[in-house]
């Protein structure tokens, strides 16, 4: 809740006049708790979870339009009631989970300096924090994804994540109920080490479950934005890890490439996109077959 009541005594405090978004701020949050403008956040996954994937849905449905050049696992195709089961299984982790994990992480907020007060921050130190976010996620959650490729943590956790082979954007949060408190941990990294607005905090936790959703598509869009990000993973490169499965020990970065280039579990994946090219060159490889969308081996493609 703001310490003012009237925009006059915020620009006196700012000392200057407040800029439209700050006006806008001020009119929405001056009345309402901290903790109330933080379980915003409870309402912005929902939607996320909910709305982002449809339009893959829609695209999945009309394969036969000219999309399923597009599809990164051809032969594989799911139906509306498979998608929306997987939909449903997605609600009651977020009814049981993460809705109740958002209620009670309040106070770790509040201990780590996120701000809900005026001034707002500036564009680029929203870009700038941003970034610093996505780049601590990105590190942090390579080495526990790598952990959870292990045996112990594979069977016994991760395996839930795998069930989608050819993934979806539905699929993005589906996973087994530790892993989801598990991978909360880098999420909360970057805000803890470089604490921002509640505004910032906001569009950190919904763009990070953009990306995954986008990465988790199923499509490989030629017009898709996120090919201009450097080092940027995208839904081609996940899905090479999701197909491999349990035997993956390629592309466990959440973001980007660089952390499987630098400490080398990436080999498989640029070996296998060696194998594409020479097949669209009109090589002959045992197994597999020239066409306009990817093939995926049976097994992990290793270097020579």
């Amino acid at each position: 809740m703001l310490p003012f009541t009237t925009i006059e005594e915020a620009a006196t405090f700012v000392g200057r006049n407040l800029t439209v978004a700050e006006t806008l701020w001020f009119n929405y949050s001056a009345k309402k708790s901290d903790y109330y403008l933080y379980c915003h956040n409870i309402l912005f996954l929902f939607l996320i979870f909910s709305v982002v994937p449809l339009p893959l849905v829609l695209v999945e449905l009309m394969r036969s339009l000219g999309f399923d050049k597009y599809k990164i696992q051809p032969k594989v195709s799911l139906s509306l009631s498979e998608m929306f089961q997987c939909y449903k299984d997605v609600m009651r982790m977020f009814i049981l989970v993460v809705g109740p994990l958002q209620l009670v992480s309040y106070p770790s907020i509040k201990m780590i300096g996120i701000r809900t007060g005026l001034p707002l921050p500036s564009l680029w130190e929203v870009v700038a924090q941003l970034t610093v976010y996505f780049l601590i996620e990105d590190y942090t959650n390579y080495w526990i994804h790598r952990f959870l490729h292990c045996k112990w943590g594979y069977e016994k956790i991760h395996r839930v994540h795998h069930e989608y082979t050819a993934p979806i954007g539905f699929a993005a949060p589906y996973a087994h109920w530790l892993e989801v408190l598990i991978l909360g941990v880098p999420s909360f990294l970057g805000p803890a080490i470089a604490p921002g607005h509640m505004i910032t905090f906001w569009l950190w936790i919904a763009l990070r479950q953009i990306e995954a959703i986008e990465t988790h598509s199923g499509y490989d869009f030629p017009w898709t934005p996120t090919r201009f990000i450097p080092f940027y993973g995208g839904a081609d490169y996940h899905d090479y890890h999701h197909y491999v499965g349990g035997q993956s020990q390629s592309n466990f970065a959440s973001v980007f490439t660089y952390c499987d280039y630098i400490y080398g579990t990436d080999k498989g994946y640029r070996f296998h996109k060696k194998v594409l090219k020479k097949l669209k060159e009109g090589s002959k490889i045992d197994g597999a077959r020239n066409g306009d969308s990817y093939y995926y081996p049976t097994q992990e493609l290793k270097s020579e």
